[in-house]
């Protein structure tokens, strides 16, 4: 048997206010591909699927035509909800899909009931928020350790009579490198997971951490199937390519995805950025450019896009140090002079001309307003 396993979809995310859905749709493509031309015979989907409890009409059309495209294509699809879903929303008509061969996985208290293909029984664990499972499951403790035990201590009472297992789970495993796009999941208890919660089982398939890693050999996160942030420059998405044969777990081995859009941080001083051939092979990148210029630069974005017309993200770490400013005496004098005070202490220079009447013209609007209200 062959599972693709993949997770973090965050389909309707946006990276600093540029659409993603085009890169996602490219991935949905390679996924149908790879299941075609590597025969996959289950897909499993570790959790956020969607970026948000409410996605956009767009987000969910992908969604719909890529469970269909997956059916058509010969695999079922095995999905679990994450910390980013809605479990309500996903799991809407699940006990129906089932039959289509999609099979929704966003009920805790369904976590040990298999979905079984050939000899492998598939157990999809979702999110689990513990303090909404604590009260239920009589849990004697707090945290999402104690969440994760209970569903594994029941996930194995059932595994022990199959012949293999695999486990889906959305969770931050004790030991796991996370990046700046996950959301926090520390509210209601700690967050982190010990590996051996996972013991006893084939494979499990995480989601929830988006860089791909080898927790063990048997316990994998895919990642996301494309950059979120800047952290993430340089990682290679994808998905595993998991096999089963009659003894059980064989291997897996890393499909990589296409990159919509490379990512990448660039540091340095802004003429050095702008005409250094180095940095040639960045200009089609989504960049975040950190400026180490002792004075700050006028028209830094705009002279930056000029180059490179894909920058987002702007800030300043200036080289040396520089002296703490003295002291300004605010009270009682006019804001247009505090106003300029700071651009000049900013900046390294004072305003412009045109600066300081736009200034002094914004300050006059904001007190004729307050006047009139």
């Amino acid at each position: 048997m062959r599972i693709l396993h993949t997770s973090d979809w965050h389909l309707g995310r946006s990276f600093h206010r540029e659409s993603l859905l085009s890169g996602q749709a490219a991935f949905v493509d390679h996924l149908v591909e790879t299941v075609r031309a590597e025969e996959v015979d289950v897909v499993a989907v570790a959790g956020d699927v969607y970026d948000r409890a409410l996605p956009p009409v767009d987000a969910v059309s992908l969604c719909n035509e890529a469970l269909g495209r997956l059916r058509d294509a010969g695999a079922r699809t095995i999905l679990i909800s994450g910390n980013h879903d809605s479990a309500r929303r996903l799991g809407f008509g699940a006990s129906l899909f089932d039959a289509s061969g999609v099979h929704l996985r966003t009920d805790p208290d369904r976590a040990w009931e298999p979905v079984v293909v050939g000899d492998v029984a598939f157990y999809g664990i979702p999110y689990l928020e513990p303090e909404l499972v604590r009260g239920p499951w009589e849990l004697a403790s707090r945290g999402h350790t104690a969440a994760i035990t209970h569903a594994m201590d029941r996930v194995r009472a059932d595994a022990a009579r199959r012949r293999h297992s695999v486990v889906l789970a959305h969770a931050f495993v004790t030991g796991g490198q996370a990046s700046d796009s996950e959301r926090d999941i520390s509210v209601g208890g700690v967050a982190h997971v010990p590996l051996t919660a996972f013991d006893g089982v084939g494979y499990v398939a995480l989601g929830h951490l988006h860089g791909r890693q080898r927790m063990s050999e048997t316990v994998r996160y895919s990642g996301s199937p494309i950059a979120y942030s800047f952290s993430e420059a340089g990682q290679v998405k994808g998905m595993w390519l998991v096999t089963f044969e009659d003894g059980g777990f064989t291997g897996a081995d890393f499909v990589p995805a296409p990159v919509p859009r490379p990512v990448a941080v660039l540091r340095g001083r802004l003429d050095d950025l702008l005409t250094s051939p180095r940095h040639a092979d960045r200009e089609d990148h989504w960049l975040q450019v950190v400026l180490t210029d002792p004075v700050r630069p006028r028209s830094a974005m705009d002279r930056l896009r000029a180059r490179f017309p894909h920058t987002l993200a702007l800030s300043f770490d200036p080289e040396g140090d520089r002296a703490a400013p003295a002291p300004v005496r605010l009270s009682g004098r006019p804001e247009a002079e505090v106003a300029l005070d700071f651009v000049r202490e900013v900046r390294g220079e004072p305003a412009a001309p045109d600066e300081e009447q736009l200034l002094r013209q914004a300050i006059e609007a904001s007190r004729a307003k307050e006047t009139m209200a």
